[in-house]
C-alpha cells in the first residue's frame, strides 16, 4: 500500500471540498487516513487462497461427531466498491459440513474479518468467505449469511436508515437441504 500517495491525494481531496489542509485540525489528517487505509483495506493484498492458508488451522474430528459446525453473529465491517461507503452493523453467520477435520473457531472469525477488509459488494464478501472456508476446511458444503447496513443507502441518496441487506451464499449440500439453510438463521 502506497501511504505517501494516499496522503497526497487526501490533501488534494481536502482542498477540492473547500477545506484548508493546513488548519490545525486537519494538518495530521492525511497521515491518519493513510494509516487507517492500511488497516481497513488489509485484505486487498491477499488472495482468497492466501487467506485460507493463513487461517487454515484445522483439527482432526476425533473428538466430535457433529454433522455440521455453525458460528453466528461474527461482526465485521467493509466498504462498498461503488461509493467507498461504509457497510456497517454487519453480522456473518457461517456453517459448514466437516470433512474429517474442523477449523479452529477463531479462524472462522479471522477469515470473515480479513475477507471484509476490501472494497466490495456484500454479495462478493459472502462468496469470498464461503470460498475461503471451503478451502481451509476442505469441504464442499458451506453456508454464509450476512446482514448489514450500507451507508450508501443510510447516509446519502435515499437516506433510509432502517434498511438492511441480507445475502446468503450456499454451496454443496447447503444449496438443496432446507434444514441446513435454516442453521444460518
Amino acid at each position: 500500500m502506497d501511504k505517501e500517495k494516499i496522503e497526497y491525494h487526501i490533501r488534494g481531496l481536502l482542498e477540492a471540498i473547500g477545506e484548508n489542509p493546513n488548519r490545525a485540525g486537519l494538518v495530521e489528517t492525511p497521515k491518519r487516513v493513510a494509516n487507517m487505509c492500511e488497516e481497513i483495506f488489509a485484505g486487498i493484498q491477499y488472495s482468497n487462497h492466501e487467506i485460507a492458508e493463513m487461517f487454515g488451522k484445522t483439527f482432526d474430528m476425533e473428538y466430535t461427531t457433529q454433522p455440521y459446525i455453525v458460528m453466528k453473529d461474527i461482526t465485521v465491517f467493509s466498504y462498498c466498491e461503488h461509493h467507498m461507503a461504509l457497510m456497517y452493523d454487519m453480522t456473518v453467520n457461517v456453517a459448514y459440513i466437516p470433512n474429517g477435520k474442523v477449523l479452529g473457531l477463531s479462524k472462522i472469525a479471522r477469515i470473515c474479518d480479513m475477507a471484509s477488509k476490501r472494497l466490495q459488494l456484500q454479495e462478493k464478501l459472502g462468496s469470498d468467505i464461503a470460498e475461503i472456508i471451503s478451502e481451509a476446511a476442505d469441504t464442499k458444503s458451506v453456508g454464509v449469511k450476512i446482514v448489514g447496513s450500507h451507508s450508501c443507502m443510510t447516509a446519502r441518496g435515499i437516506k433510509n436508515v432502517n434498511a438492511k441487506t441480507i445475502t446468503k451464499t450456499l454451496t454443496g449440500e447447503f444449496k438443496t437441504n432446507k434444514d441446513l439453510i435454516e442453521l444460518l438463521d
